[in-house]
């Protein structure tokens, strides 16, 4: 009887570990994010601009096939249509993840880990209406491409690191910053590959602490012997903590031309910081921060470098839809700005 009953236990274990899966059910996910914007500028008493634009409508899609291999997707329409080449419609991702504990693969189009807003930028996220200067100028937000991604996590660290298609020297020559060097995974090369490593610290409740470095050899109209050597390097910090929000940003781009005849090296640096403090405790009514930025952008020489302050108010009834107002002042050597920004946006 006892080996009967020891033979029977041995069948049990033997099908538990061989059939671990068998409790996960394959199935799909979807979510996405949205936002509505109107924004109004002046310079002097002379209104430049007056626009009232749902700038983005996203539809992510997922599925997973088991609890470790799943795909992920995200297509968005930017400015409600596409036409006569105003619009955007763009496969911001679309990638296979296999993930094992505490590390894992992705490969398909990706998100580099820039910053704080390239990899999640949904708009309950942010405090203004519009995204940071900085994450226009200096991190490209939304920076995607083709390529693979290898992360994992040890104890309260993460890391990751990317490979993925090269820039485009011609677009940041033209330009002159490195929003211009996005190729969206449209018939791009890997040459010389694009890597970003980056690295994350989250031990301190409330607290998160990054950073990444980003290097390529960025070839001029696919040509793998004409390159412009491309540097990024950011640090970033958010507090989300005891009411106090906070979030410091600081990046620097280099570029190497010394492969380009008739161009010189240059630099870009930018930074931007925001303090708000929720006082929706203290009217019942969500989370509400009234908050101020101060940043600076300068993609080449000290005359274009951008100066901004601006406050704001940002109400969340729930997490998931922000309600946005914002007043600043945009100052680009003597010439000033002022900027009126009413919003809101969503993500489920």
């Amino acid at each position: 009887m006892n080996k009967l009953f020891i033979g029977f236990l041995t069948i049990i274990t033997l099908n538990i570990a061989l059939s671990q899966d068998e409790f996960f059910t394959p199935g799909y996910s979807i979510g996405g994010y949205g936002e509505l914007h109107w924004n109004q500028a002046f310079e002097e008493d002379n209104q430049i601009k007056n626009t009232l634009d749902f700038h983005r409508f996203i539809i992510y899609y997922g599925y997973n096939w088991t609890d470790k291999w799943s795909f992920k997707s995200e297509v968005e329409l930017e400015h409600n249509y596409v036409k006569n080449g105003q619009g955007e419609l763009e496969l911001e991702q679309a990638y296979v993840n296999y993930h094992a504990g505490n590390w894992g693969f992705q490969g398909g189009v990706i998100l580099p880990s820039v910053g704080l807003l390239n990899e999640y930028h949904e708009p309950p996220l942010f405090l203004s209406v519009e995204r940071p200067t900085y994450n226009k100028y200096i991190i490209p937000t939304t920076w995607f491409a083709n390529g693979f991604a290898f992360y994992g996590n040890y104890s309260d660290f993460g890391f990751r690191l990317a490979l993925i298609e090269d820039l485009e020297g011609g677009g940041i020559l033209e330009d002159e910053h490195v929003r211009g060097g996005r190729g969206k995974g449209y018939k791009t090369t890997a040459y010389n590959w694009t890597k970003n490593l980056s690295a994350t610290y989250t031990g301190v409740n409330g607290l998160r602490v990054g950073g990444s470095f980003t290097l390529n050899d960025a070839s001029i109209n696919n040509d793998a012997d004409s390159t412009l050597g491309v540097q990024m390097f950011e640090v970033n910090a958010k507090y989300d903590a005891n009411n106090v929000f906070a979030v410091f940003e600081f990046g620097q781009n280099s570029f190497d031309a010394s492969k380009i005849e008739g161009r010189n090296d240059w630099k870009s640096t930018g930074y931007y910081l925001d303090l708000g403090y929720n006082v929706g405790s203290l009217l019942n009514c969500g989370k509400i921060i009234p908050w101020f930025r101060t940043s600076n952008v300068a993609t080449n020489t000290e005359n274009d470098a951008k100066e901004i302050t601006r406050l704001g108010l940002t109400w969340w009834p729930i997490n998931n839809i922000a309600f946005k107002a914002d007043f600043g002042k945009v100052k680009v050597g003597d010439e000033e700005t002022t900027e009126i920004n009413i919003g809101f946006g969503y993500n489920f």
